[in-house]
């Protein structure tokens, strides 16, 4: 470890530093995921339509009645999917702006939210729901499982940095 003499308040901490690119890449991220869902709204809706209905599983009978085939619901789902993105992009962002104002607390718990944002979104609705309940994992052709792992890892590890500014915190004297 390398230790200087200047007092830490002068210069940007290394995991701050680190915290505060992680933070804002995840950001930029699910900025352009959400972009590109509204401005091109029906790639990655026939995406939903796809993987909520099953039509390309192995159509199993124990398993097709979880299928959602109603197109307003299908189209429901992947507008809440847009909100939900661009909900953890603007926090995210703001978190990004706490880091660079070097107000770590905030910027910390604010990062925590988005981060946790986009793995419940990725984890749970992706993987989780999409992967198994939808039985995603069978389509060759509409299956977003690699592309949700690595979204999830990303974020785990982005996460795991942010937690980890609290060590460049100097303790506070005790009575």
């Amino acid at each position: 470890m390398i230790k200087s003499s200047a007092p830490a308040a002068r210069g940007a901490r290394p995991l701050t530093v680190t915290a505060t690119a992680l933070t804002a890449t995840v950001a930029l991220y699910m900025a352009l995921v959400a972009f590109g869902n509204i401005t091109d709204f029906g790639t990655n809706q026939q995406f939903v339509r796809h993987v909520l209905a099953m039509d390309t599983t192995f159509k199993d009978d124990d398993l097709m009645w979880r299928a959602v085939t109603d197109k307003a619901l299908q189209d429901t789902a992947y507008v809440l999917i847009i909100v939900w993105e661009t909900a953890a992009a603007l926090v995210l962002l703001a978190a990004t702006w706490l880091w660079v104002r070097r107000d770590t607390p905030r910027a910390r718990t604010l990062s925590t939210y988005g981060l946790l944002m986009v793995m419940l979104l990725f984890g749970a609705g992706f993987i989780a729901v999409g992967g198994e309940w939808f039985a995603m994992w069978q389509s060759k052709t509409w299956n977003g499982l690699d592309a949700a792992i690595r979204v999830f890892t990303l974020s785990g590890v982005v996460l795991l940095v942010v937690q980890l500014t609290t060590r460049e915190e100097p303790a506070t004297a005790r009575p």
